[in-house]
């Protein structure tokens, strides 16, 4: 995933400065959390939850599906 450099923020200044994620979330949309210099956290707009909670959803039924259908042998084999 390609992260903008611009929406990283320490877990440090996070804990002293929340107010500026708030505006990082404000203007550009989120903000990257790190810890331990990799990242951790993204914090979102909430209106934008929704709409990644559905691409979450829609990404585990196709790899769920993809799995089944790579397997499909072995689970009806298990299935008898």
């Amino acid at each position: 995933m390609m992260l903008d450099t611009n929406v990283l923020v320490s877990m440090t200044e996070a804990n002293r400065n929340f107010s500026k994620v708030a505006r990082l979330v404000d203007e550009r949309g989120m903000a990257v959390i790190l810890k331990n210099n990799s990242p951790r956290y993204a914090l979102i707009d909430f209106s934008e939850c929704d709409r990644f909670l559905e691409y979450r959803r829609n990404l585990i039924e196709k790899t769920a599906d993809r799995v089944i259908e790579e397997n499909l042998e072995a689970f009806q084999e298990l299935a008898k």
